[in-house]
């Protein structure tokens, strides 16, 4: 099986309050090979659906019926679920697109869309989702992986904790450790680490140097390996 195919079959929960677009974008996802999860159009219900299917990526308007907005209903999902997030909307704003970037979005498209640019972002949303979640039921589990020197990482809520004291990380700590934990034990280039934390094509050798550093500083510990001119390695014993 190719990796196109393993990504095609998806289900695809669509976000829009628009009954005419959203009928339309259905139809080319299901033209795509995908499979429609649903459609909402509220932040509520785009919550709840998320919480009840687990679709494979959600396609999000910035604009919904009811108080909160697209960007509010991309934050709490991909925080509860890690479902990855596809904002298509009219908004082409400067302060509305740095509001979005914040919830960590794959891609931002604007309307009206091109079919081929839509079908290239999903591929790329899915495919780099699955490169760096190896399967979606370990992102989901409450589960705490115990490393040497008596620490523990809990990846549902990102805490890590030494000696059952809690260490206080920043956001970026956070993701260093999910990203390394993914491959625990496994040597990870600089490359996808970077990508990971900060979503950039190129990665800076010296701020994801700086950032390991800092949290070996935190910690009082030299837990994380680097390997010669590749990339870092965490292991758990």
């Amino acid at each position: 099986m190719s990796k196109l195919e393993k990504i095609l079959n998806k289900n695809i929960l669509i976000v829009e309050d628009e009954t005419i677009l959203a009928i339309g974008l259905e139809c080319s996802l299901i033209d795509f090979g995908y499979e429609v999860s649903g459609i909402e159009t509220s932040y509520e219900e785009a919550i709840k659906h998320a919480e009840e299917h687990l679709p494979d990526l959600v396609i999000m308007d910035i604009k919904l019926k009811g108080e909160k907005s697209g960007i509010d209903a991309a934050k709490t999902i991909w925080q509860k679920f890690k479902i990855p997030i596809i904002f298509l909307t009219s908004y082409s704003s400067e302060k509305v697109i740095q509001e979005a970037i914040l919830t960590e979005p794959y891609a931002y498209l604007l309307k009206p869309y091109r079919e081929k640019e839509l079908k290239a972002s999903i591929e790329t949303s899915l495919y780099k989702h699955n490169y760096f979640f190896k399967n979606k039921e370990s992102i989901n589990n409450s589960n705490i992986i115990q490393l040497k020197h008596n620490i523990a990482f809990n990846r549902s809520k990102g805490i890590i904790t030494k000696d059952q004291n809690t260490i206080v990380l920043t956001k970026n700590e956070i993701k260093l450790f999910e990203i390394l934990t993914d491959y625990l034990n496994e040597s990870v280039s600089f490359d996808k680490i970077s990508d990971y934390i900060w979503r950039e094509p190129l990665f800076d050798i010296a701020k994801l140097r700086a950032l390991v550093y800092r949290l070996k500083k935190k910690l009082g510990l030299d837990i994380i390996e680097n390997v010669y001119e590749y990339g870092y390695i965490l292991k758990d014993r």
